[in-house]
């Protein structure tokens, strides 16, 4: 493979070129009820080049790896045919290295019918838990990556990758009102991340009955506290995105807004970005560039530090790469794209959090949102009422939107529970490349004056 890759590097006549060549092994399950949806094996090879030459790119994609000469050609013409500038890539040193992942239990070790078992169980423990329990949803992925990443720099790097994740829904009914509950597990580090959750599919069938006694929220502004599963996707949805420099240079209202050394929030707030953090599904040593992972502060004490780069937004804004052009495989380009992303650990305890508030919502894990630009709209997966500083009653239909900017500078308290999550079988999505394997945490985080929609 090396060979073949140095040979059509050599004589490209462009000022930059970048070859990756994918190896990818996937099983799919997918339960419904009693039905199975999908029960499948799938091996994929291909590779892509890209090319620059006078500020312009061009991308070429192929599964014929043997004509790489070729597919080398075609994209170095494209890009003369676009391009019309100077060529800006910030500076990296070449690097040569070969990555194998530390795996406890390799997922290709297991036979597709102990792996559906396992799924089988679980499904089976969810529909058996109440009557009420009408249906389940039951999804399984585990891939294992072979990549290899050359430039015409001078780097060559084998990176071999595998990510193994499951997301169990269990579907509760009660007349006309229909509520839903899930959980996700996953990892790199191999298929033992999926094993012993009888426990928690149990109750995530329990958590789904309950939430069918809940009463809708009254709408209102409430002093509200994240659990770290919502608090997590928090920052990585209506924050994260905000920081990757792609979006930053081509849109003059934030490139006004996210000035460096500007204050985002009280002294307490610190949110990062890492790829370097050990065994999270964002986690891997080069990104599809071949820089080095590293931890990125966006925020620090409060201030916005820094943001997230490719070599060419690094090039453009001048500033040094992070590590984060990432392409979901060998079909798609590189871009920004956050890894493992998350507010750190600050010095609250969670039941002084909660002492001091009279009412309350405290909002656990997310169903999911929508952000455009800098407002944000989040529904819980959970919620309770705060009552006098206790915990009260289970409450439905919460859903939080705001500024994030206003909403950062209104978190007054954050925990000393820090915990990242990342597992299931989704990810980040971004410019038609999705599911993204990332993580995302935070400690519990308390928020003043949030508005929540309910009834």
């Amino acid at each position: 493979m090396r060979n073949l890759i140095s040979l059509a590097l050599k004589s490209h006549g462009a000022d930059y070129v970048e070859i990756r060549i994918e190896d990818h092994e996937r099983t799919r399950i997918s339960l419904r009820g009693k039905q199975v949806d999908e029960l499948s094996t799938a091996h994929s090879m291909g590779g892509c080049v890209r090319a620059l030459a006078n500020g312009g790119w061009g991308f070429v994609s192929f599964n014929d790896i043997e004509n790489l000469q070729d597919h080398v050609k075609l994209a170095v013409n494209q890009a003369r045919l676009v391009g019309n500038s100077r060529a800006i890539l910030a500076p990296t040193e070449p690097v040569e290295d070969f990555v194998t992942p530390e795996l406890v239990k390799d997922p290709r070790g297991i036979s597709l019918t102990d792996k559906k078992a396992l799924l089988d169980d679980y499904n089976n423990i969810m529909l058996g838990y109440s009557p009420k329990v009408q249906t389940t949803s039951v999804a399984y992925v585990d891939r294992y990556s072979k990549k290899y990443f050359a430039n015409s720099e001078g780097a060559f790097i084998e990176q071999q990758y595998c990510d193994v994740g499951a997301t169990f829904t269990a579907f509760a009914k009660d007349g006309d009102n229909v509520q839903q509950m899930f959980t996700t597990a996953g990892g790199i580090t191999g298929f033992q991340a999926v094993e012993g959750l009888h426990e928690d599919v149990r109750d995530v069938a329990k958590r789904a009955v309950e939430c069918l006694d809940a009463k809708p929220v009254k709408g209102g502004q409430y002093t509200v506290i994240l659990d770290p599963g919502l608090a997590g996707v928090f920052v990585h949805e209506a924050f994260g995105h905000l920081s990757e420099s792609d979006f930053i240079y081509e849109n003059d209202r934030m490139r006004d807004i996210m000035v460096l050394g500007k204050e985002f929030g009280a002294p307490i707030l610190n949110i990062v970005d890492s790829a370097a953090l050990p065994g999270q599904r964002g986690s891997y040593k080069y990104d599809d560039e071949g820089v080095p992972a590293s931890k990125t502060y966006l925020i620090k004490d409060g201030i916005l530090v820094g943001r997230l780069h490719s070599r060419e937004t690094a090039g453009k804004l001048g500033e040094g790469t992070t590590g984060n052009a990432r392409a979901i495989d060998y079909r798609h380009r590189p871009i920004v794209r956050m890894t493992n992303t998350y507010i750190e650990n600050g010095a609250s305890r969670f039941e002084d959090m909660i002492s001091g508030i009279d009412e309350g919502i405290y909002a656990v894990d997310a169903y999911g949102g929508q952000t455009t630009m800098e407002m944000f709209t989040f529904s819980s997966r959970e919620a309770f009422m705060i009552r006098n500083g206790k915990i009260a009653e289970r409450v439905r239909d919460v859903v939080l939107t705001g500024n994030v900017f206003d909403t950062l500078k209104n978190i007054d308290a954050i925990g000393d529970d820090f915990k990242i999550s990342g597992g299931g079988t989704g990810g980040c999505g971004k410019g038609g490349q999705w599911p993204l394997p990332v993580s995302d945490g935070s400690p519990h985080i308390r928020i003043r004056n949030v508005v929540v929609g309910g009834r």
